[in-house]
């Protein structure tokens, strides 16, 4: 997600003369800003990546995480990874852990092809601690312009909740989960230039046609409903995209008037167009009962020779409890429920 920068942020600071902090072992933010009682947020990172092989250095703040989809596309480089510590040895002169954009060794021949790249986050911070290139020291109070200077500012960090929208600045970003069951692609004029796909346009001159594409996954949406539509017992489908729209649970099957019952039911169902399974194992209702919930058709009908031949045991998915309908109501019953 885009950022916005910081420049309405930067206020007048009286800026204190930079410090150097013996800060033994303490490589991370977390024990640096703890051991001077600061917050993260008063930490300038230094993260040291190599872009198509060369060095370059990205600060961020401390509370903040570098997107590195966003310093790919900024520094416009094909591959980018993190510099191992041999290389940030040899660019700053340090260790992991302390190194920073001050009195970086400019003499050293990598260090002059070095770039020092901010995120907008840097823009309005004074008085920070930065790694001072030298082993178990921090900096105190380190400035932009006095003490360093990035070439440049952009946008390289992750989003986080609570931002400002960076167009309208008003609205907040928030987050939530979700899952990709569709995508359209830009494939721009790629394509159509190797396959010579051209048109005339208004001024009769010959144009490339700008492509795209478009895919609807039907395995994901399934996958996204289960997602969001369960409880502890199993599936909840809903009725437009459920496998079967009912199921008959016949208590025994094999018993003369259960089974006409369940035959009939079925049929007057599917002739009205309804999908329909007739769970006819031979086994215990609370198995049948178990198996119907786990794979969560949206409405169950119970037939017994208990409640035969004037009703049946009716009951939703989402229900907790069942109802004892009469076997004449079964089909306005179905359509009042799955086609309110």
């Amino acid at each position: 997600a885009e950022c916005q920068d910081y420049k309405s942020q930067i206020s007048d600071v009286q800026l204190l003369p930079l410090e150097e902090v013996h800060t033994p072992n303490m490589k991370t933010i977390g024990d640096v800003t703890g051991f001077l009682k600061m917050s993260s947020k008063n930490f300038i990172k230094s993260i040291i990546y190599l872009a198509d092989n060369k060095p370059v250095m990205i600060l961020i703040r401390g509370d903040y995480e570098i997107n590195e989809h966003k310093v790919k596309e900024r520094l416009g480089c094909s591959e980018l990874f993190l510099a191992n510590a041999e290389t940030i040895e040899k660019v700053t002169g340090t260790q992991v852990g302390f190194a920073g954009p001050v009195n970086l060794p400019i003499s050293d021949s990598a260090a002059k092809r070095f770039q020092i790249v901010a995120d907008y986050s840097v823009e309005c911070m004074a008085n920070s601690i930065v790694g001072a290139n030298k082993k178990d020291t921090h900096f105190k109070n380190a400035n932009l312009n006095r003490d360093f200077k990035p070439e440049n500012f952009c946008d390289l960090r992750k989003a986080v909740k609570g931002d400002n929208c960076p167009r309208c600045k008003k609205l907040k970003i928030d987050f939530s989960r979700g899952i990709e069951i569709g995508h359209t692609f830009k494939l721009g004029t790629k394509y159509s230039k190797s396959m010579k796909a051209n048109f005339l346009d208004a001024a009769g001159k010959e144009q490339l046609f700008i492509m795209g594409c478009y895919g609807i996954g039907v395995s994901r949406i399934v996958a996204a409903c289960i997602e969001q539509m369960n409880d502890e017992n199993g599936i909840v489908w809903p009725a437009n995209i459920a496998p079967f729209q009912v199921i008959l649970i016949p208590i025994d099957y094999k018993e003369a008037n259960t089974k006409e019952a369940s035959d009939k039911i079925y049929k007057q169902l599917t002739d009205e167009g309804y999908e329909v399974l007739l769970d006819d194992r031979d086994e215990r209702a609370g198995v049948k009962f178990k198996d119907a919930d786990l794979i969560g058709i949206p409405a169950r009908i119970t037939i017994g020779a208990r409640n035969l031949p004037e009703k049946v045991e009716f009951k939703l998915r989402i229900s907790k409890t069942p109802e004892l309908i009469p076997v004449s109501e079964i089909l306005t019953k179905i359509k009042g429920v799955l086609h309110p």
